[in-house]
């Protein structure tokens, strides 16, 4: 008989560094498309309301830097927070494992036989990667925690403010390069177009249908733009 032959699947992304860099890339997506939409929301409102190009730029940077920072301090305290978790319940488990080392061996082995290991075999598994390093081993099964690769805060604001920054960027450039006439009608285009690749981009990423995230996403922008502009039209008419 032939042996068998074992198929490795080297394009299959089960490490926790590719899976981590999956969801950079996705939130950094999704950090675009909110300057996308925020910021051509806020450009299109003043342009319904006025025609001064001094006013909608001024608004549109504006935005552009409100909507930056706030997308940068919110992702640093929310990593912050997640970070602080993270190191207490490192903390924890070390303690547990110095003041309870055979309960944490038992816990050790209860949490291989979830996972489907036999008794016997849960029990070995334990007791080597106990002798070689008890604390990465139940950190690694029971709070899946590297504490070698804990997100950084600041790296987390900065990359969700370039993120909003190269979305923006789309909306205020439009407004700003195309002549009167046609400003409002381009910035709709290039803002849904943009949407339609961040939403194909997004879909990708998280293995989800294409063209119903891409609709999703268009749709809602596309509503966002109708709506602030007509709110700039009617303040415009109104004179307030």
């Amino acid at each position: 008989m032939k042996p068998e032959k074992k198929i490795a699947h080297h394009h299959e992304p089960h490490d926790s560094k590719t899976v981590s860099k999956l969801n950079w890339l996705r939130a950094s997506v999704l950090g675009a498309n909110d300057g996308i939409v925020s910021v051509a929301g806020i450009v299109l409102g003043v342009a319904g309301a006025t025609t001064n190009p001094h006013v909608i730029i001024t608004a549109g940077v504006a935005g552009i830097i409100a909507g930056a920072i706030s997308m940068a301090a919110g992702e640093f305290v929310s990593v912050s927070s997640s970070r602080d978790t993270e190191k207490a319940l490192l903390r924890k488990e070390k303690k547990e494992l110095e003041e309870y080392p055979e309960e944490e061996l038992e816990e050790l082995v209860h949490m291989y036989e979830e996972k489907g290991l036999s008794e016997k075999t849960a029990r070995i598994v334990a007791e080597e990667l106990t002798a070689k390093d008890p604390y990465a081993a139940h950190i690694d099964v029971e709070l899946n925690i590297n504490p070698d690769d804990l997100t950084n805060p600041w790296h987390a604001a900065f990359a969700s403010a370039a993120s909003f920054l190269s979305g923006a960027i789309i909306p205020i450039a439009t407004i700003i390069l195309f002549p009167q006439s046609i400003k409002i009608l381009m910035t709709f285009i290039s803002v849904l177009i943009a949407l339609a690749i961040t939403g194909t981009i997004s879909a990708k990423v998280g293995d989800a249908s294409v063209l119903r995230a891409t609709v999703r996403v268009v749709t809602g922008g596309a509503l966002a733009m109708l709506v602030t502009y007509g709110v700039g039209r009617l303040f415009g008419v109104s004179g307030l």
